[in-house]
């Protein structure tokens, strides 16, 4: 990983954004930033390019307009020599164009203690997310979430209280760029970091040989970037963004069930056309993890429906008993 690329953009009232503007100037002086250009500062082999504008060409484009009053703030940083190519640049513009996700409106599935309903559902397809990855020591999403500021926690010691970060002056990014930078890259390459030391799994293992027993069927859906699944031995078809723009699935012919390991809301989507499709939804997740503090995170699930089959187990657990079950002693 040689190569950084962080963007932020901000729209704001224009007594904040004029109160922004001098902060983050000050904070370029102390981080020991030097401006080389209109707007454009160095420290090492980072570049960062900071400009203001009353309106923003992508909000245009859209059709857009914001308030008279407001302002925004554009902050790229850059390694020396990248060049992020226009369809990087333009990816955070295409998520913003569908909208903020719609929660779903969960049913009311069943609660089982293991996968033993499975086996009545054989052949099975699966559906992966972060349940195996986190086991291969790749932090969960909530993480990305967390270093990149965008939700802050109201009450710490409840763990409540989850807001977006909206207000310019209530996020901290900008500033721990600029004055602890060395860290704060280090921080954000961890899960990029943790992808390339990850190993193959016990559950992944474990879904490998049920695959090659005839009890699993193919192709393994997944929206991690990992790459676990297919240096598992599995032929990935790979989905991402929101629900909106994930491509269709493929559901073998013969599956029965879908088997979704730690997903959450925003690629709900597969198990409803799992469910359009007649076959079986089970989904295996803990409804949480563990902090690094050794506090536990609730994380429920969101988009269970009735007929579902909920297994609050982790996927090593889950996967392992099922195993045992088709393959006893």
């Amino acid at each position: 990983m040689t190569q950084m690329y962080l963007y932020h953009s901000v729209a704001a009232p224009l007594a904040e954004i004029e109160v922004v503007w001098e902060e983050n100037h000050a904070m370029l002086a102390e981080g020991g930033w030097k401006k080389v250009g209109a707007g454009r500062f160095e420290l090492g082999d980072l570049r960062v390019h900071m400009i203001r504008m009353e309106e923003h060409p992508e909000d245009l484009r859209a059709g857009r307009r914001l308030p008279a009053d407001y302002e925004v703030i554009d902050t790229t940083f850059t390694s020396v020599n990248t060049f992020p190519p226009r369809a990087i640049r333009r990816r955070p513009w295409e998520v913003l164009t569908h909208g903020v996700r719609v929660k779903d409106t969960p049913g009311k599935p069943v609660y089982a203690d293991d996968l033993a309903q499975l086996t009545d559902f054989l052949p099975f397809q699966v559906e992966v997310g972060c349940g195996v990855s986190y086991e291969a020591g790749i932090p969960p999403l909530h993480r990305l979430h967390e270093m990149y500021h965008v939700n802050e926690i109201e009450d710490e010691q409840l763990r409540k209280g989850f807001t977006f970060v909206l207000a310019p002056g209530r996020d901290p990014l900008l500033g721990e760029m600029f004055l602890d930078n060395e860290d704060k890259v280090s921080e954000l390459s961890d899960m990029y970091r943790a992808c390339f030391e990850a190993e193959v799994t016990p559950a992944l293992h474990a879904l490998k040989r049920m695959e090659e027993a005839g009890h699993m069927v193919g192709p393994f859906i997944t929206n991690n970037f990992d790459a676990l699944g297919a240096r598992a031995g599995f032929e990935e078809q790979f989905m991402r963004r929101y629900d909106q723009r994930i491509p269709p699935v493929t559901f073998h012919p013969d599956a029965k069930a879908l088997v979704v390991i730690g997903l959450h809301a925003d690629r709900r989507w597969v198990a409803k056309r799992a469910r359009a499709a007649g076959l079986k939804v089970f989904l295996v997740d803990p409804e949480g993890f563990p902090r690094p503090d050794g506090s536990w995170f609730a994380y429920p699930l969101e988009a269970p429906q009735t007929g579902d089959v909920v297994v609050r187990q982790t996927a090593a657990d889950a996967i392992s008993g099922l195993e045992r079950m088709l393959n006893p002693a």
